[in-house]
């Protein structure tokens, strides 16, 4: 493998790694509605401030999320909306799967 294609997808897995957790899926989800201030983002997750924020830091160090300090308050929002796209491919997967776990089930019950 060339350097620069390794350097590609070195890059990518740094972005899958970082939305490889339950709570910064619904961080991303919840940011494409809104910019979010972490108060908001602690409460919706159920952790406590500091595990949220380093979610957080671990979003916005592989390019997914954005951050403003406004006042007290540290808001973030969802840096490019394109990523719900593969979250939707990962919804196709999941109910493909189903669907073919489904037929192994009617098959094993004739």
């Amino acid at each position: 493998m060339k350097n620069t294609d390794k350097s590609l997808y070195e890059a990518r897995a740094k972005i899958l790694k970082a939305m490889a957790h339950p709570s910064r899926l619904l961080i991303i989800e919840e940011l494409n509605k809104t910019e979010r201030c972490v108060n908001e983002l602690t409460a919706m997750v159920g952790s406590d401030i500091s595990t949220v924020s380093k979610h957080l830091s671990v979003l916005k160090n592989a390019g997914l999320v954005t951050d403003e300090k406004r006042s007290n308050c540290v808001y973030y929002t969802l840096r490019c909306s394109c990523i719900l796209d593969f979250i939707d491919c990962v919804e196709e997967v999941l109910a493909a799967d189903a669907e073919d776990h489904k037929k192994i089930l009617k098959s094993i019950m004739k």
